[in-house]
């Protein structure tokens, strides 16, 4: 119990400085995503998680993609999407890279919040895992226990639909909120039960912890990742934000057709044990393109079940994100 508060205090803490930084940032990065930052230069200012940004970052190529539009490019890492959002609605990120269920929170909580880009589905790149020890073989055994999974996140909406597919109710489980790192340790230490989480934590604690997946989201989710943006941004910025997706699509293709190089790549950007991106690799899906109305459908699919289950405030019209293009 008490490895349970002091995570919590922590967490707490962390949150709190993150909410003052992006706070004290905020009258700076409001003045720097319109058309013109400091000197008349463009900014744009990226939030990312483990992922195809970051190999982006790596090469370097978005900025000289960028420069003959006068655009700088800064990068901040965030371990899961929701902080990106966060850091979005207090005017501190331009864009960044985040899972299918936290937009529907940042826009129940009033973010600006735009989409600009989408992944294909990749169900099968979150999972459930128990410690190899354990005698669990199935989410209907953890009836009464603790899940661990990072609120708001992508694995928040697999949750729901695990319950959904049991026939649980919310209160026939425990869910206990931790971001992936403090997930894991609570993890290896006993403190949950099972781990709802995506790659490349997902594999890494598989490889290193030969943790079992006991089932992934095939069949109950479609885990598409999304690229997100303000609305202020975009309405003066859409030629650099077109230019970053097209950027991601052609890394995302020399990606699937280069996955050893790849994963030696990312093994060195990530500090993942190239085994571990290995198995990310094995099991992604690849796709880089613009927002759909049926990807929209989707996400207003996703908002009404966690509407129902009184996870939002009120109910939101995910629509009202289109990007401009879209019309």
């Amino acid at each position: 119990m008490s490895d349970h508060f002091s995570g919590a205090r922590r967490r707490l803490l962390a949150t709190g400085a993150v909410a003052l930084a992006s706070a004290a940032a905020a009258p700076i990065a409001l003045a720097q995503s319109g058309t013109a930052g400091a000197g008349g230069a463009r900014v744009l200012r990226i939030g990312h998680q483990k992922g195809l940004l970051t190999l982006l970052k790596g090469r370097g190529t978005l900025e000289k993609r960028l420069a003959p539009l006068g655009v700088h490019v800064t990068w901040t890492e965030f371990p899961s999407g929701p902080p990106q959002l966060e850091a979005l609605n207090v005017g501190s990120i331009d864009f960044g890279d985040v899972g299918e269920a936290p937009p529907v929170f940042a826009l129940a909580a009033g973010a600006p919040f735009v989409y600009f880009g989408q992944g294909v589905q990749r169900p099968n790149s979150e999972g459930l895992l128990v410690p190899k020890t354990s005698p669990i073989t199935s989410f209907a055994q953890l009836k009464g226990k603790r899940v661990g999974f990072t609120k708001g996140s992508n694995t928040h909406y697999l949750y729901v639909r695990l319950l959904q597919q049991a026939g649980f109710k919310p209160q026939d489980i425990t869910p206990v909120f931790l971001q992936p790192a403090d997930a894991r340790a609570a993890f290896e230490r006993g403190a949950i039960d099972a781990w709802l989480v995506w790659d490349p934590f997902l594999a890494v604690a598989q490889k290193s912890l030969d943790a079992r997946l006991i089932t992934d989201g095939t069949g109950l989710v479609g885990n598409r990742l999304y690229f997100f943006t303000s609305r202020t941004y975009v309405q003066h910025n859409e030629d650099v934000l077109r230019a970053v997706i097209d950027e991601l699509n052609i890394v995302d293709k020399w990606v699937e057709a280069n996955r050893a190089a790849a994963a030696a790549e990312y093994s060195q950007l990530w500090n993942v044990p190239r085994d571990a991106v290995e198995l990310v690799l094995s099991r992604q899906r690849f796709g880089i393109e613009r927002i759909t109305r049926a990807t929209l459908a989707e996400q207003q699919q996703i908002a009404d079940a966690f509407l129902e289950l009184n996870l939002l405030p009120k109910r939101i019209d995910v629509a009202q994100a289109a990007p401009p293009s879209l019309g």
